[in-house]
Formats: C-alpha cells, sequence, structure tokens
C-alpha cells in the first residue's frame, strides 16, 4: 500500500475504557476509531459500517471529533458554515464528513471551490491559469491520502469522478448535482464570487463554507453581507472555532493567543 508523504504513525492512547489511535496530519492530531470500540461505534453510529465510496477498493478512515465545536460540526445534518481560527480542523473535517456522506450513498462527489486570490503573488509561474490554480489543490490531496490511507487516492478518486477541484475563475455557467460542496478559504472571496457560488446548487447538494473571516486577503468583500443572507435562509448551521478547538499544535495555539492579545 502506498502512502502518502506527510502520511505518519499512529499513536495509540487510553480513551476512557477503551482506547483511541491518533493520527498526525501535518501536526494536527485526528483520532482514528478502533473498528472494535463499540463505545464509539455506538455513539457516532458507525457500527461495522464499510466506508467504501462507489468505485473504489479501499476504504474511508473514521476519525473522532476532539473537540465541542468539532462534535457540533459532526452532528450536522444540514448545510454547514465553519469559521474561526486557523489549525482547528475545519478543511480537515470538511473532507471526512463530505466522504462520509459519499459512503453512506447520499451523495455521488465531492466539489472543492477556492477562489484563484493568492497570498502571494504567482504570476510569474509558467502554464496556463488551470495550470497555475493546481497548487491551490496540494492541501486536499494530502487530506485526501490520509483519509484514506494511501498516496494515490486524491488521483484515483478524480479519474474516478468522485472528487473535482475548482476555483472561482471556472464557476460560471455550471450547475452542480447530488454532490457535496466544499467551499473552502472563503474569506479570500467577494460578494460576487460566493453568489456566483452559490447559485450553481442544483439538486441534492450539501453547502460546506469554511474560513476564517480575521484571515481575509481582501478588504471590503462583502462577505458579511453574503453570510447575513445564508442565516436569514435557516439551511446552515453555523460554528464558530475558537482558541480551544486548535488541535494543530501547542505552538500555533500560543501564537494564536498572543497574536489576538495584540490585537493584530
Amino acid at each position: 500500500m502506498l502512502l502518502s508523504p506527510y502520511h505518519a504513525l499512529p499513536k495509540m492512547v487510553t480513551h476512557g475504557q477503551g482506547f483511541c489511535i491518533y493520527m498526525e496530519y501535518r501536526g494536527c492530531f485526528m483520532s482514528i476509531l478502533p473498528r472494535n470500540s463499540k463505545t464509539l461505534e455506538e455513539k457516532y453510529n458507525m457500527a461495522k459500517r464499510r466506508k467504501t465510496l462507489s468505485g473504489v477498493n479501499f476504504d474511508l478512515r473514521e476519525i473522532e471529533p476532539l473537540t465541542r465545536n468539532q462534535l457540533k460540526a459532526f452532528d450536522a445534518s444540514n448545510n454547514l458554515v465553519l469559521h474561526g481560527l486557523a489549525g482547528t480542523g475545519k478543511t480537515f473535517i470538511s473532507s471526512y464528513l463530505a466522504f462520509d456522506d459519499m459512503a453512506k450513498g447520499d451523495y455521488q462527489k465531492l466539489v472543492i471551490i477556492r477562489s484563484a486570490v493568492p497570498t502571494r503573488d504567482i504570476g510569474f509561474l509558467p502554464g496556463t491559469e488551470k495550470e497555475k490554480a493546481s497548487v491551490y489543490e496540494e492541501p486536499y490531496k494530502d487530506i485526501a491520502n490520509d483519509l484514506f490511507g494511501r498516496g494515490d487516492a486524491y488521483e484515483i478518486l478524480k479519474q474516478k469522478n468522485l472528487v473535482e477541484f475548482m476555483t472561482t475563475s471556472f464557476i460560471r455557467g455550471i450547475t452542480l448535482r447530488d454532490a457535496v460542496i466544499l467551499i473552502d478559504e472563503c474569506q479570500n472571496m467577494s460578494f460576487h464570487e460566493l453568489d456566483s457560488i452559490i447559485t450553481r446548487m442544483g439538486e441534492n447538494c450539501r453547502v460546506i463554507f469554511c474560513g476564517d473571516f480575521r484571515q481575509a486577503d481582501l478588504r471590503g468583500n462583502g462577505i458579511k453581507d453574503f453570510f447575513q443572507v445564508l442565516k436569514r435562509m435557516g439551511l446552515f448551521t453555523f460554528i464558530e472555532f475558537e482558541v480551544e478547538d486548535i488541535v494543530r499544535s501547542e505552538f500555533v495555539k500560543t501564537y494564536i493567543i498572543a497574536k489576538n492579545e495584540l490585537e493584530l
């Protein structure tokens, strides 16, 4: 079995009367539920269900939420807005929930959408706009490869049309159906981009927005107005991730606390 270069060795620790196996992903610790853990299987209704996506022969790992707000995301059954601090596992959790829904047969694919706004100028890179945009796809490759435990999982899922990645530059004129739509780093999107995305939704879609409004690379982009519209719709669960939800590392948590104290 091929492993992602980012795949880390699991760590076994006691958990109440049983145990959990923790997997490290880029410094974030997410626990993998043991198959024979009856207590956790009953709690999350995962008992003896193989999580295999249609058309592939490898299984999705089972993971357990580590914080109260992560648990809220697991328990939600509708559309989600996960916003808050970096290092809280928003994108990792959203990807897992999407694949889990697909394994249940609720949706056919995961569509990942990001803005093409970079944190640094990549205009000097060679290639077409699509080839340049592939730079933004790397984090999702790493997440999928770790969740499925093999280094080629993401590419296989793309080949099987189970995962699709696009930027907001290519969203116009399409209709999305039977899919979980993950809109990531949405703090970098304008109202027009967000409006263009949400009006692409066809039948049987679950929508998950992820971002940290305090990390916005654009100013005055109308994102607060957009989310006021979502709240008025009444179809979204909003979950804000705070300092206590940071799972990447104690180092990152200490940095975030210091930055907040200085109001930077």
